[in-house]
């Protein structure tokens, strides 16, 4: 098979110009003398995309993956919008970066583009995870903030993301502009930069330290809302190699929570994640060491944070058993816990306002409306989330409503205003008082969460994600979701379709996402998507058995008969998709 010539030309460039160092040259140079074409292809058939997530991608010489010359592109699309947007003003840009490989490289290339702008940088003196990176923003005044990780991603990846001032990550128009001025830089050797060390001594690059953490743990206090027994909860974390070894242990301890258990073979940040094969706390596989410590520990419960510390991930010990529990049920403790609260406090808003996503469970919907509170649904990510409390909180989205919390099903939670991102360092502390007061009231999580299914419904969720790598793999995606669009399925194991919700086509007051979403007669619902950063497709599955169904006695077996149900739709779903 002949290489494309376009490919070609692009990786001889990358071999042989001055513009890239030695090793990136030699990088290239091995492939095209080993005639690797499938290898060529992929890392030049495109330039890497800055998409409304930021950027993403495997690191490695060459225009679609991510290094340190689409770092410095990126960073200058950012410098040359911010100025545009700020025009004569005093610009400030807060950095931040998890525990990957080469992160502190990227965090400091960008730093040094900025700077070259006439920009400030505030930049963490170590890893930081991204909520207090979105803290950092809103906290210093900051035009924007970039955050230098990949999430959950496997080791081979690094990522770029971009938040606005509000502490949010970019949401129209801001992201298609700053897409649009990435997309028009094409000359990697006219990206310019200010050496870092040269621009923190001339005081253009501030470090910042224990100042952000003090200042995030005292906003923190207004969630303390526990004031019993804490120090029999016995808790073990661990922080997956990640961030959050930083922050999380410390939060818990200024909550009271004196037994806390630190998972050690992986309380080290380290890129490689050698104890997981992958970092990610929604993965089974990622639980071997906290589970074997809770069990040593007889702990009440586990928590698991990503690498960058922003999803939570929760075992909880029913009787000798620990159950995994997923992203819903997670968001639906804690937001009945945070309404239940603040109710006892007399704190609660008469605006108050939940939101979660169009691919969650509509359980948070249900708790919400008991509690009073007005709840809305974004787009899938949590920068929507943000997107729609800055609407409020600004005045654009009327009438005034006040967030009080929200999450989403990828084990995503946020509690406040002063984090503009899902926070997993606030929902450890959030959940550990959760399961601390139920444990002085003789209960446990699992059975606060029995309580929830039998007050608004019993609900069971699935996820299921496939895989397709480069050019190939983002073309056999594509094709699966056309075809789903031309023969979408009536009905799945004998249920049939109620409503197909398109969301590239209007619905409601959401910008057109790749959404198909289907909804069934008996209350389930399927949603298919491409994820926006990683190159997968992923079809979200939640079933549903209404309360007026469910008695005490009944629920054990309930629950089999739903889990069941859910397995059938999701096969029959999954029979449906075409990729080829």
């Amino acid at each position: 098979m002949k290489l494309d010539p376009f490919v070609l030309q692009q990786a001889t460039e990358w071999a042989s110009s001055p513009v890239f160092d030695v090793g990136t040259r030699s990088e290239v140079a091995r492939l095209l003398e080993a005639n690797d074409h499938k290898a060529l292809t992929d890392r030049f058939y495109r330039n890497l995309e800055l998409g409304t997530g930021g950027l993403r991608g495997i690191m490695g010489a060459g225009t679609a993956y991510m290094n340190v010359y689409n770092i410095r592109k990126a960073t200058t699309a950012l410098a040359l919008y911010i100025k545009e947007c700020s025009p004569n003003e005093s610009l400030s840009v807060a950095i931040s970066y998890d525990s990957r490989n080469r992160s502190d490289f990227f965090a400091h290339a960008a730093a040094e583009v900025l700077v070259h702008h006439g920009i400030q940088v505030l930049i963490t003196g170590e890893m930081r995870p991204v909520p207090l990176l979105s803290f950092m923003v809103r906290h210093f005044g900051c035009q924007a903030g970039i955050c230098i990780t990949a999430s959950h991603n496997p080791p081979a990846y690094n990522g770029y993301k971009v938040y606005w001032k509000d502490g949010a990550q970019l949401t129209p128009p801001h992201d298609q502009n700053l897409i649009d001025r990435y997309e028009s830089l094409t000359d990697y050797g006219a990206l310019a930069y200010t050496d870092f060390e040269k621009a923190r001594q001339a005081g253009s690059i501030r470090i910042v330290r224990s100042e952000l953490d003090e200042a995030y743990f005292e906003k923190m206090k207004a969630y303390h809302f526990f004031q019993g027994d804490t120090a029999s909860t016995s808790i073990v974390y661990t922080s997956l190699h990640g961030t959050g070894i930083y922050v999380v242990p410390e939060a818990l301890k200024r909550a009271g929570f004196t037994q806390v258990h630190v998972v050690q073979e992986q309380a080290t940040p380290d890129g490689n994640f050698p104890t997981i094969t992958s970092p990610n706390p929604e993965e089974p596989s990622a639980w071997e060491y906290a589970l074997k410590l809770a069990q040593k520990e007889r702990a009440d419960l586990a928590f698991a944070t990503d690498p960058d510390s922003d999803r939570i991930g929760v075992l909880a010990r029913d009787a000798d058993v620990y159950i995994r529990l997923n992203g819903n049920q997670i968001g639906a403790l804690l937001t009945d816990y945070v309404l239940t609260s603040l109710k006892k406090k007399n704190a609660l808003s008469p605006h108050g306002l939940m939101i979660t996503t169009i691919v969650s469970s509509d359980l948070q919907k249900d708790i919400a409306t008991h509690h009073g509170v007005h709840w809305e649904e974004t787009l899938t990510g949590f920068k929507w989330i943000g997107d729609r409390i800055e609407a409020y909180e600004s005045g654009v989205r009327l009438p005034y409503r006040e967030f009080v919390c929200g999450g989403e099903e990828s084990f995503g939670f946020l509690a406040g205003h002063f984090v503009r991102d899902k926070d997993a360092v606030l929902s450890c502390m959030l959940f550990a008082q959760l399961a601390a007061e139920y444990r002085s009231q003789g209960h446990s999580v699992m059975e606060a969460l029995d309580a929830l299914y039998l007050q608004h419904g019993l609900y069971h969720e699935t996820l299921s994600t496939f895989t397709r790598e480069g050019k190939e793999g983002a073309q056999q995606i594509a094709y699966a979701m056309t075809q789903m669009r031309k023969h979408p399925p009536t009905e799945l194991s004998g249920v049939c379709v109620k409503e197909i919700r398109d969301y590239l086509q209007p619905h409601k007051d959401l910008p057109p996402s790749n959404v198909l979403q289907f909804v069934l007669e008996d209350g389930s619902k399927v949603s298919l998507r491409p994820s926006g950063t990683e190159p997968k497709i992923k079809i979200y599955l939640s079933a549903k058995k209404a309360a007026e169904h469910l008695t005490t006695a009944n629920l054990r077996a309930s629950k089999k008969e739903v889990e069941l149900c859910a397995q059938l739709i999701e096969k029959a779903f999954i029979g449906s998709l075409v990729f080829s």
